[in-house]
């Protein structure tokens, strides 16, 4: 399992439009060969600031999967507006605590 990670930075006064727009967009990832979970969770003390944690099966299916489906592209057209500046994504391998 590989877990992706990165941090969103919304622009200003946007988060409710974000999560709003992460709500529609959650089906377009959702149905992806290879994807297994996706977390999106606020910064405590800066609410335009959100972790996004997505677990895929390998790193292709990201990468080669979905941000080359018509769906990644629908995913931009709704997303993609609100960051400033756009995230750097990470991946990351398997746990050292799984057995």
């Amino acid at each position: 399992m590989i877990l992706e990670h990165a941090l969103l930075q919304v622009r200003p006064g946007q988060s409710e439009a974000f999560e709003a727009a992460m709500a529609e967009a959650r089906p377009l990832i959702a149905r992806q060969p290879g994807f297994h979970s996706i977390d999106v969770r606020p910064h405590s003390g800066n609410p335009e600031r959100y972790l996004l944690l997505v677990i895929w099966d390998r790193i292709e299916s990201h990468r080669d999967g979905f941000r080359r489906s018509a769906d990644y592209q629908r995913w931009r057209a709704l997303l993609h507006a609100f960051y400033d500046p756009m995230p750097e994504i990470a991946y990351y391998g398997a746990s050292i605590f799984d057995d």
